[in-house]
């Protein structure tokens, strides 16, 4: 029976593969999982993923942290969500929402965010986000300084 469940420190390269279809710019998943556990964890980023019995690897990811900040106040802020190609379309992604809620709400948060890109490798993302009732509440701008 597939199963989700949080990843630790000691595990974060299992998510690799699953999170490096989301962010290539990384090129492997070795050098995605030290950048995870050595920037993001410290300041509060978590893991989960569902997995396959006896299958070490994540067949889908979710990254996220607790967070406060004036325009949000408490909330749960999800930076990843990513299932790997051979894996998509089987409720996974929706799984991991789920269980995001449920910690939200265990959490006391009072609404959960995230930011999506836009193009046309993200619509059936966009889709599941609207299919769960998230909301386009703000553009999201960026200045370049590379």
């Amino acid at each position: 029976m597939i199963g989700i469940r949080e990843i630790g420190k000691d595990e974060t390269e299992f998510a690799g593969p699953a999170l490096l279809e989301l962010r290539p710019q990384w090129e492997t998943a070795s050098r995605l999982a030290e950048f995870v556990d050595t920037e993001l964890r410290p300041a509060g980023y978590r893991l989960i993923g569902v997995f396959e019995p006896g299958s070490p690897t994540a067949l889908s990811v979710a990254g996220f942290r607790e967070s406060r900040s004036t325009a949000w106040g408490h909330h749960l802020y999800i930076d990843d969500v990513s299932t790997l190609p051979p894996a998509r379309g089987r409720g996974h992604a929706d799984s991991l929402l789920d269980w995001l809620t449920a910690e939200a709400r265990r959490l006391g948060c009072t609404a959960i965010h995230l930011d999506s890109g836009v193009g046309p490798t993200r619509a059936a993302a966009h889709r599941l986000y609207m299919r769960r009732h998230l909301t386009i509440t703000a553009h999201h701008f960026t200045l370049d300084l590379r």
